[in-house]
């Protein structure tokens, strides 16, 4: 912390992130107020939130040490790191550094507390590089970025395992020949691949793009398909970084600033990257439609462009499909590229569908399965406990749903900067969820980076606030401790009932 009498230029996380900072109308500093009815006026310093290159360095070297040590633990052997680990756990999951730390302490209750002060540690890290962004060079920020990627890359997935659920919907498919969209994993349950995965009872979630794509793995090595699908994974993570990059210098913005809003989350390290999940395949398409639009040299092209890689998000993820109203916004003023980008949207689409029916004829992926679930601490939950109605009813969950729309068609409504509104939308849709998973705070954080309000950087940064102390396992095991279960309920007992079929 420092009184800087300026206007800092040196304020990241709570800045307009410009790179022309400075001036009279920057977004920079939060100033203390200053009463008018008095005479003279008092002129009180503004007071910012910054940080020098030594102490943001320092910040970048403990967020890779944390993850060091993430790693080393879980790829030590069985423990709750890495679930199911317990029941099956081959060196080839282990990874290549399994050899190097086997023998390291694996007793549950410490390996829990060890990854909740390991992850508090890596927020208060992020914090330190937001506030001190500005003095890192592009160098030091851009290795850190890709070394905390590489050190990632060979970790077991840690806290969840959708990636064998996702190469066991691809076996089930392209192996087996089953219908993931009409068939469980547990139709083959001799598969090795069944003992790997969880949700062995759920039809698929998941875009047909992905599912088609994930045909294509060398699905007769579970070994091989894991390595690949974890290496595209972190290649995928770090394209989107630097779409967000490109994105950034496009609009003005410190490129520095926005990727170390996004990418020093211990959020999206721990929980996305290291759980190498498939949300970094819609994020590419979506920020490639963001950057196609942001482009200072617009073109029939490029717009068209951009309403075509959106639907390939919305093929991998329906959730993108949020983004599409703000990218018509962006162009409403100028009828023609408002119809280009449809007509991109719509040209897509056609083979996009048409690919589906010839995998996967008629049905669609399985949303409604996972819609009624329930989190610990998802918002509907949270809410509904609140208020004494019993947690996350279903007439909250439709409350909820009706919410979001609303919110939505204001935001349309009201215009302004799209982007932030997408934003904005974003964080609607995340609250809205019954099903609330950490990482999900990755859909909003590249546009709270992008966009122009301050307000939504806040709420991005309360989110991860937020979701780091809810999913940490202390947090578990406090309120079990104290006999303590938000979903002891009747809804969340219907939940939890639904989950443990499913699963």
């Amino acid at each position: 912390m420092r009184t800087d009498p300026s206007h800092a230029d040196s304020v990241v996380a709570l800045s307009s992130v410009q790179v022309t900072g400075g001036g009279a109308g920057a977004e920079g500093a939060v100033a203390l107020p200053r009463p008018t009815a008095l005479r003279p006026r008092l002129a009180l310093p503004r007071v910012s939130i910054a940080a020098g290159p030594r102490a943001g360095g320092l910040a970048l070297v403990s967020l890779v040490l944390c993850a060091l040590a993430l790693v080393a633990f879980s790829s030590a052997g069985p423990s709750v790191l890495v679930p199911r680990s317990d029941a099956v756990f081959p060196t080839w999951e282990a990874g290549p550094l399994h050899a190097l730390f086997q023998g390291l302490p694996a007793n549950q209750l410490t390996l829990s507390y060890g990854l909740s002060v390991l992850v508090v540690a890596m927020l208060i890290a992020y914090g330190v590089v937001l506030a001190a962004a500005r003095t890192l060079s592009v160098r030091v920020v851009v290795i850190s970025v890709v070394a905390l990627h590489a050190i990632l890359l060979m970790s077991p997935p840690l806290q969840l395992t959708d990636v064998f659920n996702y190469i066991g919907y691809a076996r089930l498919g392209a192996f087996h020949d089953l219908n993931p969209y009409t068939h469980v994993i547990a139709g083959e349950m001799h598969d090795p691949v069944y003992r790997l995965a969880t949700w062995h009872n759920l039809h698929s979630p998941y875009g047909p793009l992905f599912t088609a794509a994930t045909y294509l793995l060398p699905l007769g090595s579970i070994a091989v398909s894991y390595w690949l699908l974890k290496s595209i994974t972190v290649l995928a993570s770090l394209a989107f970084l630097a779409l967000v990059w490109r994105c950034a210098a496009q609009l003005g913005r410190d490129p520095r600033v926005a990727l170390v809003f996004v990418a020093c989350n211990p959020i999206y390290l721990v929980y996305a990257v290291g759980g190498f999940h498939n949300d970094f395949f819609m994020l590419v398409p979506m920020m490639a439609a963001v950057a196609l639009l942001t482009s200072a040299t617009g073109s029939p092209r490029r717009d068209r462009l951009a309403g075509g890689v959106l639907m390939l998000a919305v093929a991998v993820k329906f959730s993108a499909v949020l983004l599409l109203p703000f990218l018509l916004l962006a162009v409403w003023p100028d009828r023609r590229r408002l119809k280009l980008v449809l007509e991109g949207a719509v040209l897509a689409t056609i083979p996009l569908a048409a690919l589906s029916i010839a995998l996967f004829g008629f049905s669609i992926p399985n949303l409604q399965d996972q819609s009624t679930l329930l989190t610990d601490f998802s918002i509907p939950n949270v809410v509904g406990l609140a208020l004494g109605i019993g947690g996350g009813t279903p007439a909250l969950l439709s409350v909820a749903k009706v919410a979001l729309v609303g919110t939505v068609l204001y935001l349309l409504r009201r215009r302004g900067d799209w982007i932030t509104g997408a934003g904005w939308a974003t964080l609607a849709l995340i609250a809205s969820l019954a099903w609330l998973m950490p990482w999900y705070v990755i859909w909003l954080a590249p546009l709270a980076a992008l966009g122009t309000s301050i307000r939504l950087r806040r709420a991005t940064l309360a989110l991860t606030v937020f979701l780091v102390l809810t999913f940490i396992p202390a947090t578990g095991l406090f309120l079990n401790d104290h006999g303590i279960n938000p979903l002891n309920t009747p809804a969340g007992l219907a939940s939890s009932a639904l989950q443990h079929k499913l699963s």
